[in-house]
């Protein structure tokens, strides 16, 4: 039990029976087949791991918060990104599911159905990340995005903003996104995207989609002037700063812009950005131990959502 302990780095086993067990495998050349001891399980230790895309600093982080926590518990990890598609996230799970996975972890709560039927029925402990749902598949750990839309769009209407705009993904590829602009649009009284001004550049690198959204978005905002831009995150919005300024906008007397995620990049900017904070690393952590309480039999809330936080920089004005 101690050799195999050891050999998986599971907590358990001292530290110079640790060190003692290592280097007589790593003398023998001993590597372990991971397939055979999950043919002669009813699972394996594989926990199976899809986010939309590694472009996004959002996912990485909540992957960090994970990581650690599976290692010491003896579980590895296969990950792969769906680029947003239901269909991709399904052909994926159908395939991890063959090799017997001891959990599955999924970001949104907008899968395919039959996917979502899948995993009910086979059982397999399943965890929604990122997106809060009052009914998951199994467990959820998530934030409410049209509450945190709701929020920062307050925040800037209170301020004296009226005429607001978004910048964010095609339409149809990030449901959260767009709960968060729903929210957003509901601060100032409206329930109609059409009676606001919207650009959905294709751009993969986050900080040209901010540009040339913003430039596509005022250069096409003929009768409409936006006071107010909020971005899908803090790269776009850094990117449509750029472009403001490119186009002799002062920020925020002339226009307002506001992220989305506090990322790191949002610590070192000389003027700070209005953006919303959300705890990522946390939700990862806390999914992690959550997932492995269920997977040990262990009942847990089904539904956690947890708390966002407005940060009231200077890309907004400090008041009205």
């Amino acid at each position: 039990m101690s050799v195999s302990r050891a050999l998986r780095g599971i907590e358990g086993v001292s530290e110079s029976t640790r060190s003692a067990i290592l280097r007589m495998a790593e003398a023998m050349n001993y590597v372990p087949d991971s397939t055979a001891r999950a043919l002669s399980q009813p699972c394996s230790n594989l926990i199976g791991i899809s986010v939309p895309t590694l472009f996004n600093d959002v996912f990485a982080e909540i992957l960090e918060g994970m990581r650690s926590t599976f290692q010491s518990a003896g579980y590895e990890t296969v990950i792969d990104t769906t680029d947003y598609s239901p269909a991709a996230e399904l052909a994926w799970v159908e395939r991890v599911l063959s090799w017997r996975p001891a959990a599955m972890i999924l970001t949104g709560a907008h899968s395919d159905p039959q996917l979502r039927d899948c995993l009910k029925v086979r059982g397999v402990p399943t965890l929604e990340l990122w997106q809060y749902t009052d009914d998951p598949i199994d467990i959820c750990v998530g934030i409410d995005h049209y509450a945190a839309g709701l929020a920062i769009g307050r925040h800037v209407f209170r301020l004296g903003y009226r005429r607001p705009a978004f910048v964010g993904a095609p339409e149809f590829r990030d449901p959260r996104a767009e709960e968060r602009l729903a929210g957003f649009m509901a601060a100032f009284g409206t329930t109609s995207r059409r009676e606001a001004s919207i650009a959905r550049p294709v751009e993969t690198n986050a900080f040209e989609a901010g540009r040339t959204g913003t430039l596509t978005l005022l250069a096409e905002s003929s009768e409409y002037k936006p006071d107010v831009i909020f971005y899908l995150n803090d790269h776009l919005a850094f990117g449509g700063s750029t472009a403001c300024q490119a186009l002799g906008l002062q920020i925020p007397r002339d226009i307002g812009v506001v992220g989305f995620n506090a990322l790191g990049l949002t610590k070192v900017l000389s003027v700070p950005m209005t953006t919303v904070s959300t705890p990522r690393r946390l939700m990862g952590v806390m999914g992690a131990r959550n997932l492995l309480a269920r997977i040990r039999g262990s009942r847990v809330p089904s539904s956690i959502c947890l708390p966002v936080e407005v940060i009231a920089g200077a890309t907004t004005r400090l008041q009205f």
